[in-house]
């Protein structure tokens, strides 16, 4: 089976997710309210943005790099042309 490029970022992010949307959820219902909760969300989420931004360069970059190592010319080791 073929996977696009990313898929397995957005599973782990997807479970990432999850994992803390449910402990929020967790805590809520236990009605610990506490900053501690919010705080870790927050930070997940701006972890998980710099994430995807920081791949969207990676692969940005590839594939410029791609282009230019197509466009070269590997030499014949025996010296024919």
């Amino acid at each position: 089976m073929i996977k696009p490029p990313g898929t397995e970022l957005a599973r782990y992010t997807q479970t990432l997710l999850a994992v803390h949307a449910a402990r929020l959820r967790a805590a809520w219902a236990d009605k610990d309210r506490g900053a501690s909760a919010v705080e870790l969300a927050v930070i997940t989420a701006v972890l998980v943005g710099l994430a995807v931004v920081i791949l969207g360069v990676i692969i940005h970059f590839a594939h410029n790099e791609d282009n230019t190592i197509t466009q070269t010319q590997v030499p014949n080791p025996n010296g024919n042309n």
